[in-house]
């Protein structure tokens, strides 16, 4: 078995997803950081990508979870993610998945909230 380091950095997504009012009705911007280690042998040697892990797949498979549903926590989401994309892409080894919620209403100024979730097979 030969792996591959797969990372999607910042996707960007709207969700209404968080434990106020104001960010089910209204949402707002999250970004995901979507790491994953995948079983690629095959693809090192035939260079197609129908053998490897496909990130476009990927992209929408964590958009698609991301969005099936309303979560209080970003924990939650970050988690959610993971076990979705192990389930539906068997090469995938480990998924690593970070949720950034940049804009948290919170009473301090900050860059960034995060929270990651790592799962493995």
């Amino acid at each position: 078995m030969a792996t591959a380091e797969f990372r999607i950095a910042r996707l960007a997504l709207h969700g209404r997803h968080g434990a106020l009012d104001a960010e089910r009705s209204l949402g707002q911007r999250f970004f995901l950081d979507i790491e994953l280690t995948a079983d690629v042998g095959n693809a090192l040697v035939t260079d197609k990508v129908e053998d490897t892990l496909h990130y476009g797949h990927v992209i929408k498979a964590a958009t698609a979870t991301f969005n099936a549903r309303h979560y209080n926590l970003i924990e939650a989401v970050a988690a959610a993610v993971a076990d979705d994309l192990i389930a539906q892409f068997p090469a995938i080894q480990r998924a690593r998945i970070t949720v950034h919620k940049p804009s948290a209403p919170i009473a301090a100024i900050i860059d960034d909230l995060s929270a990651t979730v790592e799962r493995r097979r």
